[in-house]
């Protein structure tokens, strides 16, 4: 399971552990990544998208249909289908 936000894009970063006598060790930080169901109304559908959480407080203020189609506009592939309702 790859740890990519799917509308974000927020991925792992290297850094350093440092100890208290200053040794440094590689390590990894790691995004926040939850897995969340949406319901869409405008489009009536279910997505579950893998989401970090600030992709989810963003989702919170403007809407799921509207920060999905706020990415479409700028040619993000967030892997949704929006379909149109019938």
């Amino acid at each position: 399971m790859s740890k990519v936000c799917q509308l974000t894009g927020k991925r792992p970063i290297s850094g350093n552990n440092v100890s208290h006598s200053n040794r440094k060790t590689k390590r990894r930080f790691l995004p926040n990544l939850q897995k969340k169901r949406y319901y869409i109304p405008e489009t009536d559908q279910w997505v579950e998208l893998k989401l970090s959480t600030s992709a989810m407080r963003n989702i919170n203020k403007l809407g799921v249909y509207d920060y999905l189609k706020r990415l479409e506009s700028k040619g993000v592939d967030t892997g949704v289908v929006l379909k149109e309702k019938k």
